[in-house]
């Protein structure tokens, strides 16, 4: 083989090294983040959408749960309704030039306010659901009391509730 050729080949085999050295980077990058995030998922503390709890559940318990559930998120629809309304509110208002400090914070407590009567049907109407449920159900559905929807940080290692998660009854 000419010289050239040699050259053409090292060239080839060079590229053809780094090449596979990339590839096998990569893949062991997504495997790492595939294991921190089952890591994460089996973190104790987390909470599972309230949908995928309740579908476990035998068919006449689910049902039930779900038919209750609803019902519940449809009597505190209004009260969230009010915390979105408010808030939208309070940031139209910081936006115009009739800014307005006490007013907004006003809208904001209002806001608030309503979220949290919202949360309490909610979590009223979840708790006497799992009231009528035998204890193996009520076990399996207790974490439909999470208050988790976000996954975002804190920064000290928990997890935060999304207000918009929160306005929008999950159930």
């Amino acid at each position: 083989m000419s010289t050239k050729g040699l050259r053409i080949a090292l060239a080839a085999s060079v590229a053809l090294n780094i090449f596979a050295v990339a590839g096998a980077g990569a893949a062991w990058m997504a495997a790492r983040q595939v294991q921190e995030a089952a890591t994460e998922a089996r973190r104790p503390g987390r909470s599972e959408p309230v949908w995928s709890v309740v579908e476990a559940r035998p068919p006449a318990v689910r049902d039930q749960v779900k038919r209750e559930l609803r019902a519940t998120a449809l009597e505190a629809r209004p009260d969230f309704e009010e915390a979105r309304a408010a808030r939208r509110e309070a940031i139209a208002l910081t936006r115009s030039d009739q800014f307005d400090a006490v007013a907004v914070a006003a809208l904001l407590e209002r806001s608030r306010a309503s979220e949290m009567r919202g949360r309490a049907r909610l979590e009223a109407g979840a708790v006497e659901t799992l009231s009528r449920l035998g204890p193996a159900d009520r076990e399996a559905l207790a974490p439909i009391l999470s208050r988790h929807r976000s996954k975002s940080k804190d920064g000290q290692g928990g997890e935060k509730t999304s207000t918009e998660g929160a306005e929008k009854p999950a159930v």
